[in-house]
């Protein structure tokens, strides 16, 4: 492991929109957001990123940054930066291109993070605090998205290529079991758990469906359709206060009772969308743009509609977002080799 301390770069960006009156001058409103920039190691060329994790208990958010190798460690409240090498990869090509792939996901479990590296098909798990790496297991598909299920100490696993879901077992020092595979009917995509009612939710990319399992039979509990169209949902957040859940298509998010099914309401983003994020605090679903460079805030209504609160800039193809405990939303813009951290003020 090595470790290096990277400073803030800060630049704030004005954003929002002014108020004005049909056919009168104003005041613009003072900007709702600031956005700070953190350079990651490996640029100016892209460091590719996919699932990122906030660990609560250190204060830190783990970014695999796929094709350096290593996993980005940010300490969320001094700025610092530690970088965990030594992972796997391997040039493939993806979509007609030559891209080099690695760690692609992360989740956070009991005193450790695990990891899943595209490249050798791996999950490892690493000390939460000393970032040292325990042990590596295989997966038999490339794993995608990682999600801790605390209620049943499994670690649970996308794997697009091969569709299903891998659920591997975890002892009390963390380290991962022989798994179960649950088969799919179609590719899974994103998730979130239900810790109170123990329901997993994941998409279908290739079906237009949402699923709901149980964390402890893996029976599916619910089947519903999001209406994304052939590109399919992607991302998913859950309100846990108020049961709903939010569904990522590339250029919208719905609102579903979870309950239920019932659809709550729908926003627009603008396309390329890929993981969202749902602050409990502010009642604010964050959705990542790739295709406008913007990140739409949306604010959810006490009857659960969806509207756009405001746009903050962030960069061309960045699509993925995670908060940390303070409400803070981090974009991972893999083309600017960067970290946009999007704070209210």
């Amino acid at each position: 492991m090595t470790t290096r301390s990277v400073a803030w770069a800060c630049a704030v960006l004005a954003v929002g929109a002014a108020c004005a009156r049909r056919g009168a001058a104003t005041t613009p409103a003072p900007a709702p957001f600031t956005t700070r920039v953190v350079a990651l190691p490996g640029g100016p060329a892209p460091v590719r990123m996919d699932y990122l994790a906030f660990d609560a208990a250190t204060g830190s958010l783990w970014v695999p940054a796929g094709n350096t190798g290593n996993v980005d460690v940010l300490h969320t409240a001094t700025g610092a930066l530690d970088v965990v090498a030594g992972f796997v990869t391997v040039v493939r090509e993806v979509r007609g291109a030559q891209r080099t792939i690695g760690p692609s996901s992360a989740s956070v479990g009991e005193g450790v993070v695990y990891v899943g590296d595209r490249a050798d098909a791996t999950v490892c798990a690493l000390d939460a605090t000393t970032r040292e790496r325990r042990a590596c297991v295989p997966v038999e598909s490339s794993p995608d998205g990682l999600a801790w299920v605390a209620a049943t100490r499994t670690l649970w696993v996308t794997a697009p290529s091969l569709p299903g879901l891998y659920i591997f077992p975890a002892d009390a020092a963390g380290a991962l079991g022989t798994p179960r595979r649950v088969p799919l009917d179609a590719m899974p995509e994103g998730y979130a758990v239900d810790a109170v009612r123990g329901i997993f939710y994941t998409n279908l990319e290739d079906g237009d469906a949402t699923l709901a399992l149980d964390v402890h039979t893996f029976a599916v509990l619910s089947r519903w359709s999001p209406h994304c169209g052939t590109a399919g949902p992607r991302g998913l957040a859950f309100d846990a206060a108020h049961r709903r859940l939010f569904v990522a298509c590339t250029d919208a998010v719905v609102a579903f009772d979870a309950s239920n099914g019932a659809v709550l309401g729908r926003a627009d983003t603008g396309a390329g969308v890929d993981s969202i994020a749902f602050d409990a605090a502010s009642q604010r679903v964050y959705a990542a743009s790739g295709a406008t460079a913007m990140l739409r805030v949306l604010r959810v209504a006490p009857s659960g509609g969806l509207a756009v609160e405001a746009s903050v800039a962030t960069g061309h193809g960045a699509r993925a977002v995670v908060l940390d405990d303070r409400g803070r939303a981090y974009v991972a813009d893999s083309e600017g080799a960067r970290l946009l951290v999007v704070e209210p003020r």
